[in-house]
């Protein structure tokens, strides 16, 4: 079995709020249809789940292996299955730049874990289960190509548009995204207004794009910005920056 993990942007982020250690966000994540790793199954004999791949981080700490050992808590069919069969993921999204890459992995594997071991998990199911990995993976599970994302990452709308032909760009610059919270919590700490947040959700991925500017667009971008300042070479010719970086992105707009 073999399967596409594909990367996001955040066409927009704004901080909506605190809860608890976390920040609610309003955000429209769109899947980048040009931009996917590349996860399968190959058959074996293995004596411990074995995860194969070019990763910044040991198995234990990836978002598979984590996604791997919540499923085993579902049925023991998964450990069996991986008793035959090895993850052989072949990168191609960069990590940690703000494109969702470690969270495309873990909600692709759990996607194909459950058709292949007949766990017979809905949607809403498997998103629960990789809110508890990480805020971006109910987005992936949902496969939805552009959708309004909100909550600390578990409220995931279907939103209809145009497929979008999005660019991407990522510099060599590693963006610490707990340092750029930080700085956002210190220095340029908002809220967007229920009324901003309602109508941005209405709009169209194009119809944003066109209105704002790349600090209206993404509030992360200024304390990015300002930690790491090489960011700023990067922001002009309508480049819009994801997540909290390191990537920037733009559209193809009729």
């Amino acid at each position: 079995m073999t399967k596409r993990s594909y990367a996001k942007v955040n066409i927009f982020l704004k901080i909506a709020g605190k809860r608890g250690e976390y920040h609610e966000l309003v955000s429209r994540f769109a899947r980048v249809n040009n931009l996917y790793d590349t996860i399968s199954f190959s058959e074996g004999n293995f004596d411990e789940f074995t995860l194969e791949g070019s990763f910044g981080c040991e198995t234990q700490k990836n978002t598979i292996y984590k996604a791997y050992t919540k499923l085993c808590e579902i049925s023991p069919k998964v450990e069996e299955f991986f008793q035959k069969h090895k993850v052989i993921v072949k990168k191609h999204i960069p990590e940690f730049a703000g494109l969702g890459g470690g969270s495309s992995n873990c909600a692709t594997f759990i996607l194909m874990v459950n058709e292949i071991c007949h766990l017979d998990l809905s949607k809403d199911e498997m998103a629960k289960i990789g809110a508890t990995i990480g805020a971006d993976v109910p987005f992936f599970i949902y496969e939805y190509d552009s959708a309004n994302v909100t909550g600390i990452g578990e409220i995931v709308e279907k939103f209809d548009e145009e497929l979008l032909n999005i660019e991407t760009i990522t510099p060599k610059i590693e963006c610490n995204t707990g340092a750029i919270f930080k700085t956002f919590r210190e220095k340029f700490y908002k809220e967007v207004s229920t009324e901003k947040a309602q109508k941005l959700l209405k709009m169209k991925s194009c119809d944003i794009l066109k209105a704002l500017s790349i600090e209206e667009a993404n509030d992360l971008y200024l304390p990015a910005s300002s930690v790491e300042p090489k960011l700023k070479e990067f922001a002009g010719n309508r480049w819009f920056f994801s997540g909290s970086g390191s990537s920037f992105f733009r559209v193809k707009c009729q």
